[in-house]
């Protein structure tokens, strides 16, 4: 896996999900941790901890926040 992708979470949606892009794709919608480190291996992005690898830039809260925040 390279380092050059860039990947980003969206804030959470107010009906619930963050938005997954990869190199400004969007691949999905996600409603957990698990569904972010699906769309990365579908992706051919394998063995990404969605937790702590940097490769990820998480918008509006971490990876523990599913629900808007306010």
């Amino acid at each position: 896996m390279s380092g050059q992708h860039h990947v980003v979470v969206s804030p959470p949606s107010m009906t619930g999900g963050r938005r997954v892009r990869v190199d400004g794709q969007i691949l999905g919608l996600a409603l957990q941790p698990a569904d972010v480190a699906d769309f990365l291996r579908r992706a051919g992005l394998e063995g990404v901890d969605v937790e702590t690898s940097p490769l990820i830039e998480w918008r509006g809260g971490g990876p523990d926040v599913w629900v808007p925040l306010g």
